[in-house]
């Protein structure tokens, strides 16, 4: 019967165009057009940047030989010479500058009978930033001839003026660079789109066939209680897991045709790409959020009496999706004992640490096992609100924690309406 339940309630959802657009259009379309426009976003800021003429102020005297002369050779630097003194901060300020700069008096120089650089900008614009570069990367050069200069008048080689040399190595590969980029991404996009899978279908399974008098005539037709809440809980996860498994496709079709033509060279180079070890992890993941998410909204849904109540009462179970946003922010930041029994978070975080190659399999099956333990309590929560007849029929009317308030209290629920 559960099953018979099961297909009638499927058949309905896919009749649905909500449901079909957000559990199944959604996922497919959505994570290519999203990589599209952040690399489109990204190369066209990085081609801007680098395409900026800097516009720079050098008020006072040059008395760094050669400053001036140097910048104005540059083809991305453009000196303005023709704003007063005293308004150049302010025209920093309201960015119609980039940089300002100017020379500390030889009585507040720490070098003596040598000048100092004062430069201005504004850490918070990218071209400000870029034009403090350019002017940096002018004055090392000039910095860099006159030591060579000096060296030569002490009879010194540029090798005995190092003193002592420095060698650094970035032990980071392009394949860890691009993984670190699909860890970022990938476990909170399958999370959103997990829950975004879950949300309509559990509001339309409970308050939308209320809105549709439809939920009366179900519980006539003889059925038990258990048999019809279980067949729709098993069609909310359903269209969760579909959701989820569909972003799996759509993140390989993504990486392949969208964004390694994009980048060019630079794919190669990232090594952008899923490894074949964090797959399984990356389903495993999308299936008990689907299980956990499509408890947590029937249960908050089972006390709306329209779609738009139950909208509102699922928001919160939607919000915990974005747990993963503010623990997995950090790159340095993975599963650990602790973060382990964070539902949902802890999870994400695991799969982060697969995607990355550095998974610890005993803390993740600890957080496989938290998000289990937290699903059969929501079903065994279920099944108690199933038992309670004003529950079913739709009477009390209020919200999951006015109904616990109201139990808290003793006696029959405040919002229950009477039907005499």
């Amino acid at each position: 019967m559960v099953w018979v339940l099961y297909l009638r309630e499927l058949r309905s959802a896919l009749r649905e165009r909500s449901i079909v657009v957000n559990g199944i259009l959604l996922p497919i379309f959505l994570y290519p057009f999203l990589m599209w426009a952040m690399f489109t976003a990204m190369t066209f800021v990085e081609g801007q940047a680098e395409g900026f003429v800097s516009r720079v102020a050098v008020p006072d005297d040059d008395p760094l030989p050669g400053l001036v002369a140097a910048l104005e050779s540059r083809s991305d630097v453009r000196l303005e010479s023709q704003h007063p003194v005293d308004s150049l901060d302010a025209l920093l300020a309201r960015g119609e500058l980039d940089a300002v700069v100017r020379f500390a008096s030889a009585a507040d120089s720490p070098l003596l009978d040598n000048p100092t650089v004062e430069l201005a900008f504004d850490r918070a614009e990218t071209r400000s930033r870029r034009a403090a570069e350019r002017v940096e990367s002018v004055v090392d050069s000039l910095r860099a001839v006159r030591l060579s200069r000096e060296a030569v008048a002490l009879g010194l080689d540029t090798v005995s003026l190092q003193v002592f040399a420095m060698g650094t190595e970035n032990v980071v590969t392009n394949r860890d660079a691009g993984r670190l980029i699909m860890a970022m991404m990938v476990p909170l996009f399958l999370t959103l789109m997990v829950a975004l899978g879950c949300f309509i279908p559990a509001v339309d399974t409970t308050a939308g066939e209320r809105e549709r008098s439809t939920w009366e005539t179900l519980w006539t037709t003889g059925v038990s209680r258990g048999s019809v809440v279980v067949a729709k809980y098993l069609l909310v996860a359903t269209m969760g897991i579909l959701a989820g498994v569909l972003n799996v496709v759509a993140i390989s079709l993504t990486l392949g045709g969208v964004v390694a033509p994009l980048l060019g060279d630079r794919a190669s180079e990232l090594g952008v790409g899923l490894p074949l070890a964090a797959v399984p992890v990356m389903l495993a993941v999308a299936v008990l959020l689907a299980l956990l998410f499509a408890a947590l909204m029937m249960v908050l849904a089972a006390f709306a009496r329209t779609f738009k109540e139950g909208q509102a009462m699922v928001t919160p179970a939607y919000y915990l999706a974005l747990a993963p946003l503010l623990l997995g922010s950090s790159p340095d930041r993975g599963l650990t004992p602790a973060l382990s029994l964070v539902p949902v978070a802890n999870v994400t975080l695991g799969l982060k640490d697969a995607i990355m190659g550095r998974g610890d399999t005993g803390l993740l099956l600890t957080a496989f096992a938290v998000n289990a333990v937290l699903v059969v309590l929501c079903l065994l929560f279920a099944r108690a609100l199933v038992a309670r007849e004003e529950v079913v029929t739709g009477n009390f009317e209020g919200s999951l924690w006015s109904w616990l308030r109201s139990r808290a209290r003793g006696g029959a629920p405040t919002g229950a309406r009477s039907n005499g």
